[in-house]
């Protein structure tokens, strides 16, 4: 994506919080966090780390594990929520976003797929206020992806296709990405936490103008199990629809009744040579 720059960017701010969703990711919450805070250490940022647990069987081994961190030092949190608080991912992090410590808030995956080491670069546009919403993108100049299939990327692309009349963002499936809670708080109440695609759902409903894509590198899963599912799949096509309405529906509204008009013009002049 290409941001738009209208008037002069708001001062840098240096504090992010980031939230990571998790269900079943004891073996990648320790690598997560040591390597999250060593890169914003060194990018001189002031960080915070929000783990938001979907309760399974790994919930009991997460907290020790968040707990242990917490006596080392570093500035991590977990919320539990427990079965009947709510499941999913993308409601897990809009939760997160309001329970956030500070004024800029981050989403990245457990599983290492995006690697702690980009968060500075990813989160950049939106501390410096050069974009309402920054996405690490698999797809713009510098981006890659590692070890997927051929069949994973056509599946990737047609996904991403179907988003383009939503935002100009060159990866809309991401969930690498960064926004200020004033830009989410604009459109936080129509958002529909369902699926995995919350950051689109946010470009959209929050009206984000100036999306800024930072290039990364997309790598397999280091540990655990993917939660990808052809539920999700569905999922999305729905969230599609109901963004594509959000967006398009005076336009699609009065296209309906343009064609409405047609045919009763055409069909009065038919019968009216009848």
């Amino acid at each position: 994506c290409r941001a738009t720059h209208g008037p002069a960017a708001m001062p840098r701010t240096t504090e992010l919080s980031v939230v990571v969703p998790t269900y079943d990711e004891v073996d990648n919450i320790r690598p997560l966090t040591e390597r999250l805070f060593a890169a914003t250490k060194k990018a001189e940022l002031t960080a915070d780390l929000l783990i938001m647990d979907d309760e399974s069987k790994g919930t009991p081994q997460t907290e020790k594990i968040v707990a242990e961190l917490q006596n080392e030092g570093y500035p991590v949190k977990i919320h539990v929520r427990r079965k009947g608080e709510g499941r999913g991912l993308s409601s897990a992090v809009l939760l997160g976003f309001e329970k956030a410590k500070y004024s800029t808030v981050m989403c990245m995956d457990a599983d290492l797929q995006h690697e702690p080491e980009s968060v500075p670069a990813v989160a950049d546009p939106v501390l410096n206020g050069d974009g309402d919403f920054s996405v690490g993108s698999r797809n713009v100049d510098g981006g890659e992806v590692a070890g997927w299939t051929l069949t994973r990327k056509i599946i990737s692309k047609g996904a991403t296709l179907l988003a383009l009349p939503l935002t100009t963002c060159t990866d809309p499936m991401s969930g690498f990405f960064c926004i200020g809670k004033k830009t989410l708080e604009v459109g936080h109440a129509k958002c529909n936490p369902v699926g995995f695609k919350i950051g689109l759902e946010l470009m959209v409903r929050c009206r984000c103008k100036k999306v800024v894509d930072v290039p990364i590198t997309f790598r397999d899963r280091v540990a655990g199990e993917s939660k990808l599912s052809m539920k999700q799949n569905v999922l999305y096509l729905q969230q599609l629809v109901a963004l594509y309405l959000d967006m398009y529906l005076v336009p699609i509204v009065l296209l309906v009744l343009l064609v409405l008009y047609i045919l009763y013009y055409i069909a009065k002049e038919v019968l009216g040579l009848l």
